[in-house]
């Protein structure tokens, strides 16, 4: 049992108006980068990267008329993080809806913070082909890199305590909308 100072406070970062604005925002820069591309290929990250890439494809229709193909990835077993029984690389976990070669591939995950699971990512879709490009995404950027990576778009910047988790909180898995810290 935990000692009643050390008790748990949430504190919310982003409600879901909030949330809303930023994702119609992030798909308004996405469009304006890439504008007149339609070689775009969204890879939501496992696993409330899926969720929010999802949203992204659906404003992105909304706003160009174009709603990009979507696909998915499960970077568990690539993270130098969590040992593995094997050290054989698989491209297993992921979900293409296209071929990656010649695409401008648009990242998506919920939270960044040491940078690990991106640049898990980015090896998984170098081993999946050649793409003409990787951008990234995130709804929320809480800063404290381990490797040096860097979000292309943002959608909040939340200063919190490193000791805090981030946890995004979206309807489709949770029920609601917003993200808050834990400390």
């Amino acid at each position: 049992m935990k000692a009643p100072d050390a008790e748990e406070r949430t504190r919310l970062l982003i409600d879901a108006e909030a949330m809303e604005r930023a994702l119609t925002r992030l798909a308004h820069e996405i469009a304006e980068r890439n504008r007149g591309r339609d070689n775009l290929l969204l890879l939501g990250i496992k696993s409330r990267g899926v969720q929010v890439a999802e949203r992204l494809k659906e404003a992105l229709g909304r706003i160009s008329g174009f709603a990009p193909p979507l696909g998915t990835l499960d970077i568990g077993l690539r993270r130098d993080d969590v040992e593995r029984e094997s050290e054989r690389l698989e491209t297993e976990g992921a979900v293409l809806p296209v071929a990656v070669d010649g695409r401008i591939v648009v990242l998506v995950d919920d939270v960044i913070y040491t940078g690990r699971t991106v640049r898990a990512a980015i090896d998984m879709v170098a081993d999946l082909g050649r793409p003409a490009s990787i951008q990234l995404v995130v709804l929320v950027d809480r800063g404290g890199r381990e490797v040096p990576i860097r979000a292309d778009f943002i959608g909040y910047n939340a200063k919190v305590p490193e000791s805090a988790r981030v946890r995004v909180r979206l309807r489709e898995v949770d029920g609601s909308d917003e993200v808050v810290y834990i400390t």
